[in-house]
């Protein structure tokens, strides 16, 4: 599933916007985690993984050589720490194997509610990601969103919405296939909701959906404290 972006022609600007959409869908940073804040002697590190299909778009293919991958996965290191007042801190860092596919980003989030055995925890969260290792292509995005979760014994289900702003500019290769291609910037909603399992102390899962664009299916294995 995984190969390198290396555009083999050349894209319509309809084209580029289009996959500029799907492809800052796709490296946005995930929420993956409950509403409720770490703590200011919390840490949190783990593996994280996230597929989205992207084989049926001819500018997909485009990106990929004329033979894109069925699905674009993606595994990440996370690592989230908590500050006073409710804030957590984060950090994503993603090297796809056999690829030049490379993406790190950052969060920021800050507990409205911090929640209670008998109230949901409710927070607003900022991020950044940027794609890199691909010459062709200049890509990142901003977002920001809100959760509310709540914990039931080992379960922590919770849910979000938000928006994420992705801005691309053609280079290299790209360039010189589309020498008029104007440089994008679009916005987009986003919804996600998963749950959040946590069997032995110190250690949980985490599975989400998201949809932006399509869906976007996330699973994190990771300590906390």
């Amino acid at each position: 599933m995984a190969k390198d972006i290396r555009f083999s022609s050349g894209l319509t600007q309809g084209q580029f916007k289009d996959f500029t959409r799907e492809a800052g869908a796709a490296i946005s940073f995930k929420n993956t985690a409950p509403a409720e804040p770490l703590g200011i002697t919390g840490f949190e590190a783990g593996l994280e993984v996230s597929a989205v299909d992207i084989s049926s778009n001819d500018y997909m293919n485009k990106a990929f050589g004329g033979n894109a991958p069925s699905y674009a996965v993606l595994p990440k290191l996370r690592a989230r720490k908590g500050l006073p007042l409710g804030i957590d801190v984060g950090a994503m860092y993603s090297y796809v194997p056999d690829s030049n596919m490379k993406l790190w980003g950052i969060e920021v989030s800050k507990a409205i509610l911090e929640g209670t055995a008998a109230t949901p925890a409710l927070g607003v969260r900022g991020t950044y990601s940027r794609l890199s290792g691909v010459n062709d292509l200049d890509l990142q995005t901003a977002g920001i969103d809100a959760s509310i979760s709540k914990g039931f014994l080992i379960l922590t289900p919770y849910a979000g919405a938000g928006g994420v702003w992705v801005s691309s500019e053609a280079k290299g290769n790209l360039k010189t296939l589309s020498p008029n291609l104007k440089s994008e910037d679009v916005f987009q909603p986003r919804v996600f909701a998963g749950l959040q399992v946590s069997p032995f102390p110190l250690f949980h899962f985490t599975g989400e959906v998201e949809y932006q664009e399509r869906p976007i299916y996330s699973l994190k294995a990771a300590i906390g404290f």
